[in-house]
Order: structure tokens, then C-alpha cells, then sequence
């Protein structure tokens, strides 16, 4: 039975032993067309994530099973812990890689895993439980799309706390006032330390801070070294179990000193001094 085509219609081309031939067009899209002179296939990057811990055994198995797959090595800086903290790290998470603090303090805390990091992209969360680990891949949207520093926000839309006391909130308000004059920008948080960075700029970051200011340092010199900063939203959970290592007002006129010192034109001399977690 043959079958008669239509005038506007072209018979598909066949090969010679009459079997279809196969168009350009025809072959299945790729996975990532590029649609523009200077589009690039996106690689993946390596993700480092840093979690100082000190005496948060009951907090580690809720921290460490929410850890998505995106992150590839994940590193505990243990601050001479006196409970299980490590071994229960290390029965959560066989590849964890625990490094031991040199010195007292968030800060220097930070800094040792920071060190030791080999990603390409570094994630800082705390261990407590009040930051979940199930945001990471939107921070590293943003450092995929361009950004070199990726800060957390509970003040914008999609962020929240449900564990910031009044002290806290009226402290961090006013500190954020005082770096977004100095630093005439437009943050909506300083004083929450879920962030992310590439691990290229961390010589630009110049980190000298031993306490809890390390954090405040941290956007400081990101802004005075002009990278692009993004903050994305980010819910505050209480703490899982424990007491907080936290002084609001001391380490609050720590971080003020550090904002001071670290302004355009300051001392630069804040991050010297040495301080408890």
C-alpha cells in the first residue's frame, strides 16, 4: 500500500539501504544549551562545610544527618571538648575530619577550619542546632550566579528566628545600623553566623578575630576588599540542647571595637585581641 504526501510535504531521507537518515535536527537537545556567545557549561564546585563544636555531643546527630549532598567534606573543630562531642561526630559521620582548635575562642575556631578546608566553596554553620543545614544549596545558588560572599539573613522575606531574645534583637539592630553607615551599604543582618565564601578570597578576608566578632570581621573586610556580597533568607532555630556560649553585651562591644577598628580609614587593630567563645 503506498502512501501519497501532500505537495507541501517532503519524503524523509533514506539511506541506501532504505532504512531513515537521521537530520541535524533531529539529535536530542544537551542538557545545557547555549543560547549566548559567552554562556559556559556550569561546573560543579566543591563545597567544604565548618562546624566548630564545643561540648555539643546531644546537638551533633540532629546537625549532621540534615547535611545535604551538595557539601563534600565536612570539617569539626573541636574547642577541647569534654563531652562526646567527637566521637559523636565521628559514629554520625565516618568522614568527618576533626580538627583540633589552637586557642580559646570562636574566632580562632573558624579560622582552623578554615585552614584546613580544601573545597573550593566554605560553609560556616554552628553545631548548636539552630541553623539547618538544608539551606546550604541556596547559598551556593548565589555563589554559583557570581557572588563571593554569601551571608544568611533573618530579617528579610522567607528568614525568621525563633530564638532571638529582645537583647539580642535590639543589639544587632543597632550594630547593623553602625556597619551599614560606616560601610555605607544596605545589609539587613550582621550578627548571624550562617555564611559562605569562596575560599579564593580568604586571603582578602585577612581574619585575625578570636572570639565571636570574627563574624562581624568577616563582612567587614568583605566590604572594605569589595566583594559582591548576597544575604539570603535564613530561619534561626533555638538551640537543640545546651546553654549558649553567647554574652550579648560583651561580645556586642566586641563586635562594635571590630566595626569600629575595621571602618575605611580605622586602626585595623581589633582582631588582634584575644577573647573566649
Amino acid at each position: 500500500m503506498s502512501i501519497t504526501l501532500p505537495p507541501n510535504v517532503l519524503p524523509y531521507p533514506t539511506r541506501d539501504d532504505g532504512r531513515p537518515r537521521r537530520r541535524a535536527s533531529d539529535r536530542p537537545p544537551a542538557d545545557r544549551p547555549m543560547r549566548r556567545v559567552d554562556d559556559r557549561t556550569r561546573t560543579r564546585h566543591s563545597v567544604s562545610l565548618v562546624v566548630p563544636a564545643q561540648n555539643e555531643a546531644r546537638n551533633i546527630p540532629w546537625v549532621f544527618e540534615q547535611i545535604p549532598n551538595c557539601v563534600d567534606e565536612v570539617i569539626l573543630v573541636d574547642g577541647s571538648s569534654t563531652d562526646a562531642t567527637v566521637a559523636m561526630a565521628e559514629h554520625c559521620l565516618p568522614t568527618v575530619r576533626k580538627v583540633q582548635q589552637s586557642a580559646p575562642g570562636k574566632g580562632n575556631a573558624l579560622r582552623t577550619g578554615f585552614a584546613a578546608a580544601e573545597g573550593e566553596y566554605v560553609v560556616m554553620m554552628d553545631a548548636d542546632g539552630s541553623m539547618w543545614p538544608g539551606e546550604i544549596p541556596h547559598y551556593l545558588h548565589f555563589l554559583d550566579h557570581g557572588y563571593d560572599f554569601v551571608k544568611g539573613s533573618r530579617c528579610i522575606a522567607g528568614g525568621g528566628s525563633l530564638d532571638l531574645t529582645r537583647i539580642r534583637a535590639l543589639g544587632n539592630l543597632a550594630l547593623l545600623t553602625v556597619v551599614n553607615r560606616l560601610y555605607r551599604t544596605r545589609l539587613t543582618d550582621l550578627c548571624y553566623g550562617f555564611c559562605a565564601f569562596r575560599r579564593d578570597f580568604l586571603d582578602q578576608l585577612d581574619l585575625r578575630s578570636a572570639g565571636f566578632e570574627i563574624e562581624a570581621e568577616m563582612i567587614a573586610h568583605a566590604l572594605r576588599s569589595g566583594l559582591r556580597i548576597a544575604e539570603v533568607p535564613s530561619l534561626e532555630l533555638p538551640r537543640r540542647s545546651g546553654r549558649s556560649h553567647l554574652h550579648a553585651v560583651s561580645d556586642g562591644r566586641r563586635v562594635l571595637r571590630t566595626l569600629l577598628a575595621e571602618r575605611p580609614g580605622g586602626s585595623g587593630t581589633a582582631g588582634h585581641a584575644s577573647g573566649e567563645r
